[in-house]
């Protein structure tokens, strides 16, 4: 296994241990994942992604894809296999004409929302700018324009997909239909994704963010009249909450006309306020682009992380109050996102990502820095949102960590599964993308 043979075969640049730049690429965003490739590969075009599998598959070396690096497994970072580091593919090219956007496998959700926003369009994208566009939308994709819009794999209308045996091909509603289907929500099971084309929207960047606080032990009626109201809510309001130690901020963030934002977060605290007046109120007017970096953290890569997530069909009595239990210091902080609206809208067989009749997404995160604190971290998450598995109706394949096979029947009915596993058979009998939320092929 030599690295002259894999240099010959491929454009971009070959780092393995000890070079510039080589540490810096197999860091991502969890700490906690510290892993040494022996090569990794920094891809320059489609062909350059299917060379280096080729070269993988030959000598036999696991396979990981490495964009914005977010996944919290870490499975991009193949201990002594190859990476395939996308990020030299991080380009955009948006034609305002036909509101369509070509955007490179590399490339990260800022990229997108840069270029889209430069002739006032967008699509549904994610809440920090330095996600990659493939590992979120591979999975779905949430982000504020959804209840609009749909999720990111709603808006796909073509992939340019490299397959297991090195098959550069293209995946639309005509071409491919199956795997179509399946990389709407079905992970990095099935090839790598080296092109995405997107539908744009013509949005003008405006958009409203409101918080309402409130201390935990007397959140529960203020949580309630949040709840009821999301159910009415018009699809520009996300509505949206944060728990962080004692703290709970119950809101929504507007995108759409911003008088018409202002209007409904004025009701929204005239109806809080009638139940108990918030110890604070932030209500921020900020641009689309403000509000895609505004939870991006320069910092976030020295952070060690893990987090479990859930789906709520119903936000009922019995589940604000569980959520609400706030008793330890060491408990993860809280986010819930509404559902709903053109999300839901979507048939449920139309693409693989599933759940789509679900009102909230659940997740609980904890950060921290010191080594000798992860499993006490981790247990506490575990802890925290096992509480709520009663009330659950499946999770979010990007939000899944260590589950396993469990984590795949939370994200998927037995029937999607199993036309997954079809499509897997066609595509990747060998199972040579294992590194994801795995979905093995029939014969292993």
């Amino acid at each position: 296994m030599t690295r002259a043979v894999l240099e010959q075969t491929i454009g971009g640049q070959v780092l393995a241990p000890g070079d510039d730049g080589y540490d810096e690429a197999r860091t991502v965003w969890n700490a906690m994942v510290d892993r040494h490739p022996r090569f990794v590969v920094r891809c320059s075009d489609a062909a350059d992604v299917a060379a280096a599998l080729r070269y993988a598959r030959e000598h036999d070396l696991e396979v990981g894809i490495r964009c914005g690096g977010h996944g919290i497994v870490g499975h991009a970072v193949p201990d002594g296999g190859l990476m395939l580091d996308l990020r030299p593919m991080g380009g955009v090219v948006v034609d305002p004409t036909t509101r369509r956007a070509r955007v490179q496998g590399g490339a990260l959700l800022g990229a997108l929302d840069v270029a889209a926003q430069e002739h006032g369009l967008a699509t549904t994208a994610g809440n920090v700018s330095h996600t990659g566009v493939g590992g979120l939308t591979l999975g779905g994709g949430m982000g504020w324009l959804a209840r609009r819009h749909g999720l990111s794999c709603d808006n796909v209308v073509s992939f340019e997909v490299v397959t297991a045996d090195g098959s550069i091909i293209r995946a639309s509603a005509d071409e491919h239909p199956e795997l179509y289907w399946a990389l709407r929500g079905g992970g990095g099971n099935f090839g790598v994704v080296t092109e995405f084309e997107f539908v744009l929207h013509p949005e003008p960047g405006r958009a409203i963010s409101a918080e309402f606080h409130y201390p935990a032990d007397q959140a529960d009626a203020p949580m309630r009249r949040w709840r009821d109201l999301s159910t009415t809510a018009p699809r520009e309001a996300t509505f949206s909450a944060t728990i962080g130690g004692q703290d709970v901020a119950l809101g929504l963030v507007w995108v759409g006309d911003p008088d018409a934002g202002a209007a409904a977060i004025a009701d929204l605290d005239a109806e809080l306020t009638a139940v108990a007046e918030p110890t604070s109120r932030v209500v921020e007017p900020m641009s689309y682009l403000e509000l895609q970096t505004r939870e991006d953290d320069v910092k976030g890569y020295t952070w060690r992380r893990y987090w479990k997530g859930h789906y709520f069909d119903v936000l009922g009595d019995e589940v604000i109050d569980a959520v609400l239990a706030r008793g330890a210091a060491d408990l993860p902080n809280v986010s819930l996102q509404a559902y709903g609206g053109a999300i839901a809208d979507v048939p449920d067989d139309a693409t693989a990502f599933s759940r789509r009749d679900a009102a909230f997404e659940f997740v609980a995160a904890s950060l921290w820095k010191d080594p000798a604190k992860d499993e006490a971290r981790m247990a506490a998450a575990r802890r925290y949102a096992g509480t709520m598995d009663r009330f659950a109706n499946g999770a979010y394949v990007n939000v899944l960590g260590d589950d396993g096979v469990a984590g795949l029947r939370r994200a998927y009915s037995d029937e999607k599964l199993a036309r997954l596993t079809a499509v897997k058979d066609e595509f990747d009998p060998d199972n040579v993308f294992h590194l994801n939320q795995n979905i093995r092929p029939s014969a292993g």
